[in-house]
């Protein structure tokens, strides 16, 4: 088995974006490759201008929960998504985009940020990826 990290993106909350990202940045920082399979509701962070959407999943308080946990990871240099997203494919990050999530949710690639995916797949894709790896992580 290789030094690899998959993670299945499912939640579009912001809060489980960012985890996401930093365990992902964290492998890849480790010197281990990393995957990031967005399906679901995490398919939805990477529409355009998407990954800083989404709410809190907890305590989100119509909003008001966003910003303050915003504010307080400004205050301790937590990065933001955007940041994490661009660190992630800097190191070498590989982002998948779940086809069959695309056809149930009406989304086309022109409504994603193409930039940031490097592939389109389904469930084999994962799988593929999955089967290789030392790590695998669904949030």
């Amino acid at each position: 088995m290789s030094e690899k990290a998959t993670i299945i993106v499912h939640s579009g909350d912001m809060d489980k974006l960012s985890s996401a990202l930093i365990v992902a940045n964290g492998a890849l920082a480790m010197g281990m490759e990393a995957s990031l399979y967005f399906t679901f509701w995490g398919l939805l962070r990477l529409k355009k201008n998407g990954l800083s959407q989404g709410a809190l999943s907890k305590m989100n308080m119509l909003g008001l929960g966003k910003l303050i946990i915003k504010r307080r990871m400004k205050k301790n240099n937590v990065a933001t998504a955007e940041r994490l997203m661009s660190d992630f494919r800097e190191l070498g990050g590989k982002v998948i985009a779940c086809e069959m999530t695309m056809e149930i949710m009406g989304i086309s690639k022109k409504d994603l940020a193409e930039d940031i995916i490097d592939e389109y797949g389904a469930v084999g894709t994962y799988i593929s990826e999955a089967r290789d790896s030392s790590i695998t992580l669904f949030i």
